[in-house]
């Protein structure tokens, strides 16, 4: 890592993290091949799990945020051999799979007491439930996602919607919850590798379609709008990120052509930019609230998930010769765990 990164790591680690910042962030600690720092992540998730099997939990409202620290828990697990670790992904994946609040077609509802579906959830499931496992699962829970907040005019995901009402409560094309699911399948497609099988060309065709939505929507400044189509919007360079994130993750496996390798770049030096002397990523949708521009743990994270794929990208043979983003014991994919009992195969 140069000295910018290593100050957006550093940052990210002594900024707060909210239930899935804590595996966004983890997320980037293992494609960075920081294994002794993602073992401590997973341990931190499982620390504040609830006994109902959410992760990483700081008593919110969420369903499914903490859901996001699946991933590093089942690699941890698998890699040490950590019988609580192993125990810890079953309650989340029981969670997930049976006892999560859900519509009628099993799509997840994303806060306690409403029954509103947002496209935040699919980045804190469907990489979950791929990386486990859960293939068909996840596709269902991307399909369920699509049928509600998916305008096919635009290419753009709404925000929210509301099951009671069967309509959406808020139909704005917000920045961020694009770039959940545009990363959300892009990690997803990485974790199946070869067996993505049938799965491989609808979900890369449907990433490819909401990631050229929003960069026709692209702003001079190299960001875009905290709402995308929203000129009057504030600037905000998350979804920059984001899509970095998700295009060149695209080339280097190969579901993207390679002129995206270039956006992507383009995309992450419009927020390297952004990276003031502390290592914060600024004017970016900032916490707590996410609704004006400032800082946030995602955010690290995104920088550092956006650079380490940039650096896979440039040692993938075909592209241009680089270094790697680091290399450890955590990271080459192993077999999938078995199902929590009772979970449909």
């Amino acid at each position: 890592m140069d000295g910018t990164t290593r100050r957006v790591l550093g940052a990210m680690l002594a900024l707060q993290r909210q239930s899935w910042e804590q595996g966004v962030g983890a997320h980037a600690l293992l494609d960075l091949g920081e294994d002794a720092l993602a073992r401590v992540a997973a341990r931190a998730a499982v620390l504040l799990q609830e006994p109902d099997g959410r992760l990483a939990s700081l008593h919110d409202e969420g369903l499914v945020n903490g859901a996001a620290a699946t991933e590093v828990v089942d690699r941890v697990a698998r890699a040490t051999g950590d019988a609580g670790l192993a125990a810890a992904r079953d309650r989340q994946l029981r969670w997930l799979l049976h006892e999560c609040p859900r519509a009628a077609d099993g799509t997840l509802f994303h806060l306690a007491g409403s029954r509103q579906v947002w496209a935040d959830t699919v980045y804190m499931v469907v990489p979950a439930l791929v990386g486990t496992g859960h293939a068909e699962q996840a596709a269902a829970q991307l399909a369920g996602h699509r049928r509600r907040l998916f305008d096919e005019r635009t290419g753009l995901y709404a925000a929210r919607w509301d099951e009671d009402a069967q309509r959406l409560c808020d139909a704005r094309a917000w920045g961020t919850g694009n770039g959940w699911v545009v990363a959300a399948v892009a990690r997803a497609l990485h974790l199946l590798g070869e067996r993505a099988g049938d799965l491989r060309a609808p979900l890369a065709e449907h990433a490819r379609e909401v990631l050229d939505a929003c960069l026709r929507h692209r702003r001079d400044d190299g960001a875009f709008g905290d709402v995308v189509d929203d000129p009057a919007s504030f600037s905000e360079a998350n979804l920059a990120q984001m899509l970095a994130y998700a295009a060149l993750t695209g080339v280097a496996d190969g579901w993207l052509p390679q002129a995206y390798a270039a956006t992507g770049s383009d995309l992450l030096a419009a927020a390297r930019v952004r990276v003031d002397g502390d290592g914060l990523v600024t004017g970016v949708c900032g916490a707590p609230r996410f609704e004006r521009p400032g800082v946030s743990a995602e955010a690290q994270a995104f920088f550092l998930l956006a650079t380490a794929a940039e650096h896979r990208l440039a040692a993938t043979p075909g592209t241009t010769p680089g270094t790697t983003g680091g290399g450890g014991a955590l990271r080459p994919a192993a077999p999938a765990p078995p199902a929590p009992p009772g979970a449909p195969g």
